[in-house]
């Protein structure tokens, strides 16, 4: 499977096979990023910014950005996955909030 280069910035790059969701990835590299709702598109605590091409948005990742009034602020990486070399922000980490990553996300 093809794997492609994932920076974030401040922390670092790093290989990540195709179609990982962007939110693993992330956090599977040793970075704590938020996602308290389990990659559901509930919570928008895994929020990223996009330096890069983004990857398109789905569905549920509009209504809910949409919904809570935060539609092209940010990207949810819970619902972005790794089609391109990809270069973010992350803007909420769990170590920043006080509390633990979230539930634990499904592949």
């Amino acid at each position: 499977m093809p794997t492609h280069q994932v920076t974030v910035e401040g922390f670092g790059t790093f290989e990540v096979e195709e179609g990982t969701k962007l939110v693993l990835a992330i956090e599977r590299a040793g970075f704590d990023i938020s996602h308290r709702c389990g990659g559901n598109a509930r919570c928008t605590t895994c929020r990223v910014q996009f330096h890069s091409e983004e990857p398109p948005m789905r569905q549920k990742e509009h209504d809910c950005l949409e919904e809570d009034g935060v539609l092209g602020q940010f990207r949810l990486s819970c619902q972005s996955r790794v089609d391109r070399d990809m270069h973010v922000t992350v803007l909420m980490r769990a170590s920043e909030q006080g509390w633990d990553p979230g539930i634990e996300v499904e592949e």
